[in-house]
């Protein structure tokens, strides 16, 4: 069998019968700010907390990133704080990208002037959202869940930005493992903080179907990136294939993409 020439694109095999194909995105944006290097943290830490810097360029190529695909998770957006310039990043990635619906989840604040947040852009309409508060340590943790389709066997997806201490990290896995526990269709995505083989991960896969990635790819740092600690875990109802990691303007992590086939049942 012959290669594909340089004008021709490998053929891309179609979702199975009574499967919808969707395309996922997940993305730590970091609110908009620049960091090039470790040295970033310090030299413009500023930036984290004053509305400076071009946070509109980024926003304007992460949209453009974000456009391609049919389901966003965000971490890391700001909901509308001095840092932000008041503007409601995720809103304002929903129209830029062509999203018809958005949902977002104010969380952590960052010394009075900022603010973070759970972030969903959809092209599919959920039949409902909620958003939970996660245990921990320190408050300011949560998951935003959204439902498609009908019934405990609907598509849901769920967004976490989790915490940087294990002991806590664990909590916020065995809360969210009793949301999606009994759900044969969830995809749980999202900043870890940690790779797939912490015992606390290993705790998540024993009490629910989702199930660890067959491909882990490194999202951090994203100018040289080494750890993966940014995920999309889906549940064994379904498939998925093509997982990569590109930038998101320039934050600090990498976004995570891949392709879901998911029972139209699931969407309907």
């Amino acid at each position: 069998m012959s290669s594909p020439g340089p004008d021709q694109q490998p053929a891309v095999a179609a979702p199975p019968r009574g499967a919808r194909r969707l395309r996922l995105l997940s993305a730590n944006i970091q609110a908009g700010s620049s960091t090039r290097g470790y040295h970033d943290y310090v030299a413009r830490s500023w930036s984290h907390v004053l509305p400076a810097g071009n946070k509109r360029g980024s926003l304007d190529l992460i949209a453009q990133l974000a456009g391609q695909y049919d389901i966003v998770g965000l971490n890391e957006s700001d909901p509308g704080s001095l840092r932000s310039g008041f503007t409601n990043q995720t809103h304002y990635l929903a129209q830029r990208g062509g999203f018809d619906y958005w949902s977002h989840q104010p969380n952590r604040r960052v010394g009075g002037v900022a603010s973070s947040a759970n972030g969903l852009l959809s092209k599919l309409e959920p039949r409902e959202v909620i958003d939970h508060s996660l245990p921990g340590r320190i408050s300011g943790r949560g998951v935003l869940m959204a439902r498609f389709g009908d019934g405990d066997a609907g598509l849901v997806i769920a967004v976490a930005h989790l915490s940087l201490g294990a002991t806590s990290r664990a909590s916020q896995l065995g809360f969210i493992a009793e949301l999606l526990q009994d759900h044969p269709h969830a995809v749980l995505m999202g900043d870890f903080n940690c790779p797939v083989e912490r015992p606390e991960m290993q705790a998540l896969f024993r009490t629910t179907r989702l199930q660890p990635p067959a491909c882990v790819v490194p999202t951090f740092p994203s100018w040289r990136p080494q750890r993966a600690i940014d995920h999309i875990l889906i549940s064994d109802g379904l498939a998925c294939s093509d997982t990569c990691a590109m930038p998101a303007a320039m934050s600090d992590h990498l976004a995570l993409s891949l392709e879901l086939d998911v029972p139209e049942e699931a969407l309907s």
